[in-house]
């Protein structure tokens, strides 16, 4: 699903959404989807850089992520999604992504959500990020932290009252046996910070690995995300 937004200052955007299925690691089956979401500028074909964009921006990019990305998930009750969002937006949503994200829980297929916060969170104090997520973490919603591959990351969040922490492993070597090493020293750090541990982009083949580790779930790096 590919949709246009423009910035404040007329840079015109193109967001485009896919479902990935969310594995859970001990039972080796798919539970939930995740949104994953890349952002450009039109008739660019590098990422738009989201340090370029102000606050009011990345919130209506948020906010047209969850209308449109709710319709590609179709939860329906007892299902479970996760979709991306920035951390900015998060510290100022008391307004329409707040009450987004509250009708989402109150359509006629809810489901559950879990919204991946993205950026800024590694040089934020733990207080100040549990005060935001209080204000997003209900019985049917909860608050999952995208975190940098960095074992004094993971370390530095210990208390932190989040859902679920997520890694990315596309930037992390964990192909060999050596390299898997210094990537399991990794997910134990994460895993002691957090009771569940989402691995995006890992090996289908360090599933094992990865869940006598300590990760709990994994999006797999070989499977094709679902387009519509």
């Amino acid at each position: 699903m590919t949709f246009s937004t423009a910035t404040r200052s007329r840079s015109e955007l193109t967001v485009t959404l896919a479902s990935q299925p969310v594995f859970d690691l001990a039972s080796s089956t798919p539970i939930s989807q995740r949104l994953r979401r890349t952002i450009r500028r039109c008739g660019e074909r590098s990422i738009f850089e989201r340090k370029t964009l102000e606050t009011d921006d990345l919130k209506q990019i948020d906010v047209l992520t969850i209308e449109h990305g709710m319709r590609l998930l179709r939860l329906a009750s007892g299902d479970c999604g996760i979709v991306p969002a920035f951390w900015r937006t998060l510290t100022a949503a008391r307004g329409p992504y707040a009450l987004l994200c509250a009708a989402s829980q109150h359509s006629s297929e809810p489901g559950s959500l879990l919204i991946e916060v993205f950026g800024g969170i590694e040089h934020t104090p733990i207080d100040v990020i549990d005060e935001a997520l209080a204000r997003f973490q209900t019985e049917t919603r909860g608050v999952l932290l995208h975190i940098a591959p960095d074992i004094d990351t993971a370390r530095r969040l210990r208390g932190v009252q989040a859902h679920c922490l997520a890694i990315d492993f596309a930037g992390v070597a964990h192909e060999g046996a050596r390299d898997w090493l210094g990537a399991a020293e990794l997910v134990v750090a994460a895993r002691q910070i957090c009771s569940q541990l989402l691995l995006v982009n890992l090996r289908p083949d360090r599933a094992l690995a990865a869940q006598a580790a300590g990760a709990t779930h994994a999006v797999f790096s070989t499977l094709a995300p679902r387009a519509l």
